[in-house]
């Protein structure tokens, strides 16, 4: 399975200003937001394209156009902080959702709610900021796959080692667009050195750290 890290600057510079614990919800959403477009286009690179004829103004000319249907699935909550991006970027694109809690039996996560499109034959993207332990992740991907997408990538910001092994096991064949690949997760299951609890920091909501 394949990892993609966007090395642009501006990510890079982008992810720096997400992960200083000093930055207010107000410009915290706005640097998610572009960071969020620059990993759009990291992880469409490959979107498939044909050739259309279309009028100038001076005559006719052979144009590239996106030729295969596009749908992304935001993880409830944070993943919808990642949504925005797409709307503007791709207004043609189809839009699920899946909600993931803990198991308190299992320590598993299970889905509270899912609401997908039209998916099979679709080039599909799975967002969720925080891939730690892989969890969500994976199940996530599970439920997705269940609709017989063309292809399939997950679009996070960070990653752990230890989510993406979990990813990789579970969907070897699901390529991870990322901003970066943090050192781990300490005793308590945080990324390090992460940047917090993502959905919590872009709501303004309580300070705890992401998990999964």
């Amino acid at each position: 399975m394949p990892v993609r890290v966007c090395s642009h600057p501006l990510a890079q510079h982008l992810l720096g200003r997400l992960r200083d614990k000093s930055t207010p919800p107000d410009q915290y959403r706005r640097y998610a937001d572009t960071l969020a477009r620059q990993l759009a286009l990291e992880a469409t690179h490959d979107l498939p394209t044909a050739e259309v004829a279309v009028q100038t103004p001076l005559t006719r000319t052979l144009v590239r156009q996106i030729d295969q249907g596009l749908a992304v699935v935001p993880i409830l909550r944070a993943g919808l902080g990642l949504l925005d991006a797409w709307l503007e970027l791709f207004p043609d694109v189809s839009v699920g959702y899946i909600g993931l809690e803990r198991d308190e039996e299992t320590a598993q996560p299970r889905s509270y709610y899912a609401k997908l499109p039209q998916l099979e034959s679709r080039y599909v993207v799975c967002l969720d900021p925080m891939l730690a332990t892989g969890g969500s992740a994976a199940r996530a991907l599970s439920l997705i796959k269940e609709h017989k997408p063309d292809r399939l990538k997950l679009v996070v910001i960070i990653a752990a080692p230890e989510g993406i092994a979990r990813v990789e096991a579970e969907h070897p064949e699901i390529e991870i667009v990322t901003a970066a690949v943090d050192e781990g997760l300490n005793d308590r299951h945080f990324i390090k050195p992460g940047l917090g609890d993502f959905g919590d920091r872009l709501y303004g909501t309580s300070p705890m750290l992401n998990i999964d």
